[in-house]
């Protein structure tokens, strides 16, 4: 006989509705966890507003017993009511405040309902601005903690998710969790205490008749269940559809001149509203089945009400019942049912908050992969950077992208890395800020492995001057000062005077105060990298990295970005990426990767005396060169100069 354990009977239907049911109560835990930990510091706010919820609450049960009373007041004058001491008490006082005027039975009873008017409406406000209050600190700290947490994460992770995504996981998924905290919460609280109140009221003027009333509740549940579910799973993937809209909104607007360039505006509307159409299909399932819902409470409530009414009539007609109570009976049974609809309606809203919790908790769960160690350090950088047997794999990947690279940059020296697309150059450079973390060998700055490094003091250290320079959408001034933050502006004019950026600053109408627009928009490449050099002079690093610096720029461009890109390199470990040979023939060393692999190392003219990769790479980029133009140029046998070329092709 077998020993195996014998396998599950439960059918697969079974088993998805239970795993619902415990990710239901997770999610519900996770977001009660998420409110509590925020909440926490406004407990003394939050019991105010639960004094007022509860005084407006108790204060607005009363209503229905002034109404009943104001009926018999009515019908039958001269018959005591279960209000009658504290209203002879009222009239009494009345009688001295207008002496002379004749009160009228009914006086009394509007008197005392106005007062509590009064009350109700200061406790309401009271209500109304802590818990609104709370909400917006509530979610102003949890936006900033969550923002706060996103920078921390490391480039990984926002390798695999749009910036979209991320934007409307901060924007809507906590707007809908403020919206809970604000309005919802309290709304269900006030409806909780008219539902108990109500309910001891009903069963105070006849329990009979309270009795048959609440025996619906049963249905209810039921109803909040299936429905419920429903909701939660539809709000949901409105939530994700919205969050894939806005991604593609983003990335739309940011890359608009690729866009129109290519004419494929129909495209991208076609691609936006295949994931709007989605979202507002789901919006529109949940609305149906709220809708049923809602429909199926109100008809259940008031479909009771109406046999209600029918038998209590005939209760009062046996005697058995008198008017007041009637009147008071059914106020306190239509506030009961409303009660159960309005909390049914907020059953729904409270499924949407669980889910928009649910994925901001996932973003807070999410451990950055690059962390500073226990005992790391932050001692001053001089400059030396080692990279000793660096290998390194993406993510999700099998081929190294680097196999056994070993460099060795002293202080002050120009390392450039040269090889063709993919041979492994940007990644080597994104390793020694520590963007990512090797996967075997190590890195060095000062001999110190660069995971026993502070993160901010390790890259506080690098300066990068990429090929896309990323500007923000604030002022010239905000982008330099970017590197320096409590900089002068005197300091902020020494930089740009050194990466020849001063000049065309000033030839803009409002200076150092002109906007730049988003990513720089308004300015040229080549202005927008004067200003990356400048902001790179003024954060002052020890070790700095040019990744393609002049790659895309016209040659006057080229020729202002390069001597100031010789400024910047003066007395710092520096490492050049370069498809352009002619930028790299000064460097101390020259690296030629391929693969992942050093294929070549040495200078300018020893490499090209070695008949290598180094040596191909500079016949490709200038075959179409005369022979004599470069003699011409005095460039024979090193990488010409555009300007050299162009002065002696006259």
């Amino acid at each position: 006989m077998s020993n195996a354990p014998a396998a599950s009977t439960a059918p697969p239907l079974a088993r998805d509705e239970r795993k619902e049911k415990l990710d239901k109560k997770a999610a519900a835990k996770d977001a009660a966890k998420l409110m509590a930990k925020y909440g926490a510091p406004y407990i003394p706010h939050f019991a105010l507003a639960f004094f007022c919820l509860l005084g407006a609450g108790s204060l607005a049960l009363i209503y229905p017993l002034f109404v009943g009373t104001l009926f018999g007041s009515i019908f039958s004058p001269d018959k005591p009511s279960a209000l009658s001491p504290v209203l002879n008490v009222v009239s009494d006082l009345l009688g001295r405040l207008f002496r002379g005027y004749r009160l009228s039975p009914l006086d009394p009873v509007l008197a005392l309902l106005t007062a509590i008017l009064v009350v109700q409406a200061v406790l309401s406000f009271g209500r109304t601005y802590l818990l609104n209050y709370v909400g917006e600190k509530l979610v102003a700290d949890a936006r900033r903690d969550l923002y706060r947490h996103l920078l921390s994460l490391d480039v990984t992770f926002f390798s695999n998710r749009r910036a979209g995504e991320l934007t409307s996981r901060i924007a809507s998924d906590i707007a809908a969790i403020q919206n809970s905290v604000t309005l919802s919460l309290a709304e269900a609280m006030r409806q909780v205490i008219v539902f108990v109140g109500g309910t001891a009221f009903l069963f105070w003027i006849d329990w009979r008749l309270a009795c048959l009333l609440l025996g619906l509740i049963p249905v209810l549940v039921v109803s909040f269940a299936f429905f419920g579910r429903n909701i939660r799973r539809r709000s949901t993937r409105v939530q994700d559809a919205l969050a894939e809209a806005t991604a593609i909104l983003e990335e739309t607007i940011a890359g608009i001149r690729t866009v129109q360039s290519f004419a494929r505006e129909p495209y991208e509307v076609e691609r936006y509203e295949s994931h709007i159409t989605r979202s507002l299909r789901e919006a529109l399932g949940r609305a149906l089945a709220r809708g049923l819902f809602n429909a199926a409470i109100v008809f259940v409530l008031f479909g009771s009400f109406v046999g209600l009414l029918w038998y209590s009539g005939n209760q009062v007609l046996a005697g058995k019942l008198t008017a007041e109570q009637l009147i008071q009976f059914l106020f306190y049974a239509a506030w009961v049912g409303g009660a159960l609809g309005t909390l049914a309606e907020y059953y729904g809203e409270f499924n949407q908050t669980i889910g928009a919790s649910r994925r901001v908790i996932e973003l807070f769960e999410t451990k950055p992969a690059i962390q500073d160690a226990p005992d790391a350090a932050a001692p001053p950088v001089q400059g030396l950077v080692e990279i000793a047997d660096a290998r390194f794999t993406y993510p999700g990947r099998t081929e190294p992208a680097l196999d056994g690279v070993t460099i060795t940059a002293r202080p002050g020296e120009v390392i450039a890395l040269v090889g063709p697309s993919g041979a492994g150059k940007s990644t080597l450079i994104s390793l020694i800020p520590r963007f990512y973390d090797l996967t075997g060998g190590a890195i060095r700055v000062d001999g110190r492995d660069t995971r026993a490094w502070k993160l901010a003091a390790l890259r506080g250290n690098i300066g990068i001057v990429p090929q896309e320079t990323t500007l923000f959408s604030g002022t010239v001034f905000d982008n330099i000062v970017y590197g320096k933050l409590d900089a002068t502006q005197a300091e902020v004019e020494r930089v740009a005077r050194a990466a020849y950026a001063h000049e065309f600053i000033m030839a803009f109408p409002q200076g150092y105060q002109t906007v730049v627009g988003e990513r720089g928009v308004k300015l040229s490449g080549g202005q927008r990298q004067r200003i990356a050099i400048a902001r790179a002079l003024l954060k002052n690093p020890r070790i700095l990295i040019l990744d393609e610096a002049t790659s895309s720029l016209d040659s006057e461009s080229e020729r202002y970005v390069q001597e100031a890109l010789d400024l910047l390199m003066e007395g710092r470990t520096t490492f050049v990426i370069a498809h352009r040979l002619s930028t790299v023939r000064r460097a101390t060393r020259i690296v030629v990767l391929a693969h992942g692999r050093i294929v070549e190392e040495g200078t300018h003219a020893e490499l090209l005396a070695r008949d290598g990769m180094y040596k191909k790479l500079y016949q490709l980029q200038f075959r179409d060169v005369p022979e004599w133009l470069l003699q011409e140029a005095g460039l024979r046998g090193e990488a010409p100069q555009p300007d050299a070329i162009r002065a002696a092709a006259g």
